[in-house]
């Protein structure tokens, strides 16, 4: 093989495949990128879970293939001078990088036996906006559960029904649902996708206006975009039925600036220590809300203004759950519904339902 292109380019295509390169593997060709070049040049990463192929704008000269070791091709090629790049394959497996005064010779591996990346071949096609995606990623992926004993919630639930697309996303203590209305209607699909391939597909996608394309298949889905295709497993089982764990009755609602009531948890929090042991409080009286937290340490509280309406409540929360839930919350306000003491709390917008954050509260000591 033999092709030029530029180092930008060549940079952008290593540090995207990278993501499905594998960092510690028994089979040193996992820890490789394949370079390939026929019509055109594509480079492939692929850990046998994750698979992910970009294709690199270059001028062809000479089609063939080599698997080159991933951090070390991606550590030379960021120090390489900011110039057009050669790259040519010669005998016994070497590939040669000619860049303005620099020459690189690194022996690479037989492309062969490198694992293929296959096409997700499916009915169920749907295509959202790169950003949207990305959003719904990012609103989601905190409540992805890390408990390796309950593997189904270690992936977000990724569901097209009926014209709207959700992302779901289950700790044991924590819910996050977002909702986009596609209007796919005959593209019906169900899957658990890794909460670690949904992080680095985060990172590909770029906040545009640009399409992707999501495949589903029973054992795979694919994102592709112009020019990339991610391929990802799927998580075996039946996700948790979190629908029947949504309330539909509330004894208490307020509607509370997003920003004001994120600085007070925050403020309340830095004196809580241990967050599985001490609790942010929320008291609500007459239209106020007081967020509080006392230890050893101190006491913090502040008071704000917000529209309630129900019973009042006393109530102790994880500050780092609420927390995450409003750092990717758009809307200025919010809307949060309150069941009880020991009940789920659900935050949802204002007028509609494009997202969902349930958090189950701590128990409240009490206070001699």
């Amino acid at each position: 093989m033999k092709i030029v292109c530029s180092k930008e380019n060549l940079t952008d295509a290593i540090n995207t495949v990278q993501k499905a390169v594998s960092t510690k593997s028994t089979n040193p060709l996992l820890e490789c990128i394949l370079l390939h070049v026929e019509e055109t040049f594509v480079m492939t990463g692929y850990d046998q879970e994750l698979g992910i192929e970009k294709t690199v704008p270059a001028a062809i000269f000479e089609t063939g293939a080599i698997a080159i070791n991933s951090k070390m091709l991606g550590d030379i090629v960021r120090r390489l001078p900011d110039q057009d790049v050669c790259l040519e394959t010669k005998e016994n497996l070497f590939l040669f990088l000619d860049c303005g005064p620099t020459h690189i010779e690194l022996k690479g591996m037989d492309p062969l036996p490198f694992p293929e990346v296959q096409n997700v071949v499916g009915e169920n096609i749907i295509s959202v906006r790169q950003g949207v995606i990305r959003e719904m990623i990012r609103q989601t992926i905190f409540a992805v559960g890390v408990d390796d004993f309950r593997p189904i919630l270690t992936g977000t639930l990724i569901q097209n029904e009926n014209g709207v697309l959700s992302f779901v996303s289950i700790d044991g203590m924590r819910i996050a649902l977002r909702n986009w209305e596609t209007k796919a209607e005959n593209a019906d699909f169900k899957v658990i996708v890794p909460g670690k391939t949904l992080n680095e597909i985060a990172k590909i996608l770029l906040p545009i206006e640009d399409e992707v394309k999501i495949i589903a298949s029973k054992n795979q889905i694919m994102f592709e975009t112009d020019g990339c295709k991610i391929v990802s497993r799927l998580i075996e089982g039946e996700f948790f039925n979190y629908k029947s764990s949504i309330p539909q009755t509330f004894t208490s609602t307020i509607v509370v600036d997003k920003k004001f009531l994120l600085a007070s948890i925050e403020l309340a929090s830095t004196i809580t220590m241990n967050e599985k042991r001490y609790h942010v409080k929320f008291c609500i009286s007459k239209e106020k809300l007081v967020v509080s937290s006392k230890t050893d340490l101190g006491e913090i509280r502040e008071e704000m203004n917000v529209s309630a309406d129900g019973n009042d409540i006393e109530v102790g929360f994880n500050p780092r759950y609420f927390a995450d839930a409003l750092k990717v919350i758009e809307d200025e306000k919010v809307l949060i519904q309150f069941t009880s003491t020991v009940g789920p709390c659900i935050i949802k917008p204002i007028e509609n339902d494009e997202f969902m954050y349930l958090i189950l509260p701590l128990r409240i000591k009490s206070e001699a």
